[in-house]
């Protein structure tokens, strides 16, 4: 299996989820250098960065950074929300680059959209 981590916002994450579509947008993708764990936490932070980039620009209470990590055969194949294992978001809108991000459970997405 190839873990991607796809850098995300808030309203990008609510767009996906409502509209349950066939796939989810994973133009920024990155793809850890191996299984290790190290390469897995460095993959993570490269999307979080990515992420911080995109919600720049978003209103209060929407600029946290997210980031989708999705589990498929392939990196080629396009990733749908069946292969999404978890979300790493931040606790609050302080985009703090150093700091590590929270887990969501996959079933826990709902109630994640739904906090203010």
């Amino acid at each position: 299996m190839t873990r991607r981590y796809v850098p995300s916002t808030l309203p990008r994450l609510a767009d996906d989820w409502e509209a349950d579509g066939p796939r989810l947008v994973d133009v920024d993708v990155v793809v850890a250098a191996d299984d290790g764990e190290e390469s897995e936490y460095d993959a993570l932070m490269t999307a979080a960065d990515a992420s911080a980039a995109l919600v720049a620009g978003l209103p209060d209470g929407r600029r946290r950074r997210v980031v989708v990590v999705v589990e498929t055969a392939d990196v080629a194949v396009p990733a749908t929300w069946r292969d999404v294992v978890a979300v790493h978001v931040d606790s609050d809108d302080d985009t703090d680059p150093d700091e590590d991000l929270a887990w969501w459970a996959t079933q826990e997405v709902a109630d994640l959209l739904a906090s203010p």
